[in-house]
């Protein structure tokens, strides 16, 4: 029998999907007023000083005032910020620093304010309640829930405390789902991610879970150890688990090793959290991307991925969008954040409500010979080639091979199988004809005898934990970048000989 909180969300979902409803179906609206708010919220703060936030009355004059800045342009107003100083981005001081590790620039520190905290928290529950007021299916709430993610200590800075975002938030679970929470906050504080998931299986293995969540390459290092210690697969260790909660990657080439290692297929929740703000979640079960939050202080802009690094790109905002396009989005936040480029490409999946997927990175792409290949081809491309056969793939990534030893360049597949393929020729056939199918630049090449055909790579089991391990980036939220425009990644892979 359903208990009390159970039988209580139902209503509670129906209501906020309502909400949803009437903010998703007034979607220009929405933005205008998120975009009125901003400026006039803002126009006191040195940013809005600098930037004339006190004339401006359009969008037009927003373009013209701010333009589009990374972390590294912002950087300036941040440090200013992390020294103490008050109204500089955003009114007052930030709540935290999300502290993440950039790539090009070291650390960084997005501020997250009295207004930005709870959206962030809002769109994690409003996920879970859109999939209970679709699906009628709420008995997961008595059930144990575990959210792999980074540790909740919180370091301090001139005040403001500071630690991963995923830390920060653990901070914010409502009270209800406190007792059923796991691992224990000793486990999720722990730093070294081996000894975490070891102590997690140690604690969950007799437990009733019925919720997941984390990014599949560590749930996948979880489950497999849950397997190695009961000999059984995650269903039967684990009878009411159906719902697994994922973001950061895409989950189509987990998918089929996921149903294999729980033995049965579970429903699963896409959500789009970043440092700098909840973007999306899957709001339908049978739709293709998720909800784009356009009511939670967050004004969205979109320049075209392919003339992104032009002079003068067109910034637009979602009155103009279009589907399966490719654009950079852009974001200016009760966070104060503005005209801020977080680096990921998106696509339109539906104009009616917005939804997207996350295409890859602005700066994770392979242009050696300017094919413009994105993550989501060399994504869809694998999983039309394994689809229908018994291939199953750990991980992987692809890198330009440009000067090699003999012969024409090519894109170099390496790829850690945990179910490898009868025949190589053919897997090779079915990537080659998927990329080219999606990517005439790529066509052309191939055609025109500038590349040749991909080569695969296999990777021995494990490769990507231990390349992980090697670079101090094994779990917590990071990830492999699908593709890469140099051979930083393959390289190493190669020189710590973990290629078969």
């Amino acid at each position: 029998m359903a208990s009390l909180k159970a039988a209580l969300s139902k209503p509670f979902a129906k209501f906020v999907a309502k909400r949803i409803q009437k903010w998703s179906s007034k979607p220009v609206e929405t933005q205008q007023k998120v975009f009125k708010n901003l400026i006039s919220e803002a126009k006191h703060t040195a940013f809005g000083k600098d930037h004339k936030f006190s004339s401006i009355t359009s969008y037009k004059e927003f373009q013209a005032n701010v333009p589009v800045r990374d972390y590294e342009e912002l950087k300036p107003y941040v440090e200013r910020v992390v020294a103490g100083e008050e109204d500089v981005l955003w009114k007052g001081k930030p709540l935290y620093f999300a502290k993440t590790s950039g790539t090009t620039s070291g650390a960084k520190y997005i501020p997250i304010t009295k207004e930005s905290m709870p959206t962030h928290v809002e769109a994690a529950r409003n996920a879970i309640l859109m999939y209970i007021h679709e699906t009628g299916n709420a008995k997961f709430v008595d059930g144990k829930m575990i959210f792999l993610q980074g540790s909740p200590i919180l370091e301090e800075k001139n005040g403001i405390k500071l630690g991963r975002l995923s830390g920060i938030v653990a901070h914010y679970v409502p009270k209800y789902l406190q007792k059923n929470r796991m691992p224990s906050l000793e486990t999720n504080c722990i730093d070294d991610w081996e000894t975490k998931v070891e102590a997690v299986v140690d604690e969950t293995i007799n437990e009733d879970m019925s919720i997941i969540s984390g990014i599949p390459s560590w749930v996948q290092m979880y489950f497999e150890k849950l397997i190695e210690k009961s000999g059984k697969n995650v269903g039967d260790l684990f009878k009411n688990f159906n719902l697994f909660i994922f973001g950061g990657v895409n989950y189509e080439p987990y998918r089929a090793k996921f149903e294999n290692l729980i033995g049965r297929k579970v429903d699963s929740i896409e959500l789009y959290p970043a440092s700098e703000g909840f973007f999306a979640f899957q709001d339908k079960q049978n739709e293709r991307g998720m909800l784009l939050q356009l009511n939670s202080g967050i004004f969205y802009e979109f320049v075209e991925a392919e003339h992104f690094f032009e002079e003068h790109p067109k910034r637009i905002t979602i009155a103009d969008v279009k589907l399966s396009v490719n654009y950079v989005m852009i974001i200016s936040t009760t966070a104060g954040l503005w005209a801020y480029n977080i680096g990921d490409t998106i696509q339109f999946t539906s104009l009616k409500p917005y939804r997207v997927i996350v295409s890859g990175r602005i700066k994770h792409f392979i242009s050696a010979f300017g094919e413009h290949v994105i993550g989501k081809e060399v994504e869809q491309a694998l999983k039309d080639a394994t689809e229908n056969t018994s291939i199953s793939v750990n991980e992987f990534t692809v890198a330009p091979q440009i000067n090699p030893v003999e012969g024409l360049p090519y894109h170099e597949w390496l790829i850690e199988f945990e179910n490898e393929p009868e025949n190589e020729a053919v897997l090779i056939e079915a990537l080659e004809q998927s990329l080219k199918k999606q990517n005439s630049y790529y066509l052309d090449l191939i055609e025109g005898k500038v590349l040749r055909p991909l080569k695969l790579t296999k990777i021995k089991k494990d490769g990507f934990q231990t390349y992980m391990k090697s670079i101090g980036k094994l779990g917590g939220q990071n990830k492999i970048p699908r593709l890469s425009n140099d051979r930083n990644i393959a390289d190493r892979m190669h020189q710590l000989n973990l290629t078969k």
